[in-house]
């Protein structure tokens, strides 16, 4: 593919959470971080996906700029020592290579819980602060259109889909698993983001849960949660009470720092056992947290697909999740050689109105007013024509790989053209 499109990816598959964590950005991070790739560093085709997966960059460059981009990263983040994490990012240092892992990521393929929903989503947010930014060129705009209609295309034509195999549904069936042998097990949801209200509508859709607290900063969100899963809501000041009182915390409140410390879980005195599942990145839960006697700490690297007969199906879909992908490459591969072809198709135009407007006045001097609109109409019917037979050569040209020499021989002929003809 002729265009400079890379990408830098830091993902689940090479980093462990203690290292995605120290590198994760919120939506403020990821458009401070924007701006500085764009107007510092001068990148174009600025895309910044941040997950509790992974952090990655895509962008355009003639020349390899991940380094400085990794850099950057680590300033804003204010990681001096960034430099020491660089083995665990992926560098995709080709369009053909960075495009094929955004259709992957965007429709879950490359997910920890393959088929994952909310990737999509968060494709979509990503792209938005980019347009926002004014950092997304033509390139991009049309990636990404590709890459939502593709997704629609899985949507409705696969059962990549089916199910809910998603990273809060396998919280769910961890909780389940947890609490098998507890009678009426009470649930307490802290951070009611776009995972942990997932989680909590999954939990409302259980039979195994019946005592479900809901707990967020913002009161007016959990009232609106709480109202539409029928789940008691308590305030955020009265935390502690309910913590003492769960038999399961999960945990998907979005900070820097840990919230849940060991200090305050060993106040709770925990007289049988707790499971915290901490779904957040960076972690919610300190890691010295599990030390206290009775509690047990599960964080999203330990989450398993436990979605087993919906994530079968959506394996199953895999090949022709594939190959709906690859149509879609091949459709923007065929573009963006078009758009190579594009400044001599609008070079061609510009010499061949050039021509004419010369003929024209050659000749409208002598005509009456309805000739010279003839004479207009027919010379820009015949130029159009010119056009178009050249036009189909070019985009032929373009998928068979051979566009190199046409482009050369018309550039050079319409130069000809318009240095050779002469003067009116």
């Amino acid at each position: 593919m002729s265009h400079p499109f890379k990408a830098v990816s830091l993902s689940f598959k090479k980093a462990p959470l203690a290292i995605r964590e120290l590198l994760a950005l919120d939506e403020a991070a990821c458009r401070r971080f924007l701006h500085t790739l764009h107007h510092d560093l001068g990148l174009s085709d600025l895309l910044v996906l941040s997950t509790c997966n992974r952090t990655e960059v895509y962008y355009a460059a003639e020349d390899d700029r991940s380094r400085e981009v990794i850099l950057a990263l680590g300033d804003l983040k204010g990681r001096p020592d960034v430099g020491q994490f660089l083995p665990y990012f992926d560098l995709l240092l080709t369009a053909e290579a960075a495009t094929q892992h955004l259709f992957e990521v965007a429709m879950g393929l490359d997910a920890q819980v393959v088929g994952d929903l909310q990737i999509s989503n968060q494709v979509k947010m990503a792209y938005q602060w980019a347009a926002d930014a004014d950092a997304a060129g033509p390139f991009l705009h049309r990636l990404l259109h590709t890459v939502f209609f593709t997704n629609k295309r899985v949507q409705t034509e696969t059962s990549f889909r089916d199910g809910a195999a998603s990273i809060s549904y396998a919280a769910l069936e961890l909780v389940e698993e947890l609490t098998a042998d507890v009678a009426n097990p009470r649930v307490l949801v802290v951070g009611l983001g776009e995972i942990g209200a997932d989680v909590c509508r999954h939990l409302a859709a259980s039979k195994a849960f019946q005592d479900i607290t809901i707990c967020n900063r913002t009161r007016a969100k959990a009232e609106a949660l709480a109202e539409e899963c029928g789940m008691r809501l308590v305030d955020f000041e009265d935390l502690v009470p309910a913590l003492k009182e769960a038999d399961v915390v999960i945990s998907s409140i979005n900070r820097a720092e840990p919230f849940f410390t060991r200090e305050l879980i060993e106040h709770l005195d925990v007289l049988s056992f707790k499971f915290l599942v901490d779904l957040s990145v960076p972690r919610s839960i300190a890691a010295d947290v599990e030390q206290v006697p009775g509690v047990l700490v599960y964080n999203i690297d330990t989450i398993q697909s436990k979605a087993s007969a919906a994530l079968q199906n959506r394996l199953a879909a895999v090949p022709q999740v594939r190959a709906i992908i690859a149509e879609s490459l091949a459709g923007l591969n065929d573009w963006a050689k078009e758009m190579m072809v594009s400044p001599l198709i609008q070079k061609m135009k510009a010499s061949l109105e050039t021509l004419r407007l010369e003929e024209l006045d050659r000749y409208q001097k002598k005509a009456t007013p309805a000739e010279s609109k003839l004479l207009d109409e027919a010379t820009r019917s015949l130029m159009q024509k010119i056009l178009k037979q050249h036009v189909l050569h070019l985009k032929s040209a373009c998928k068979r790989d051979e566009a190199d020499k046409l482009v050369a021989l018309l550039g050079e002929l319409f130069d000809l053209e318009k240095q050779g003809e002469p003067a009116a």
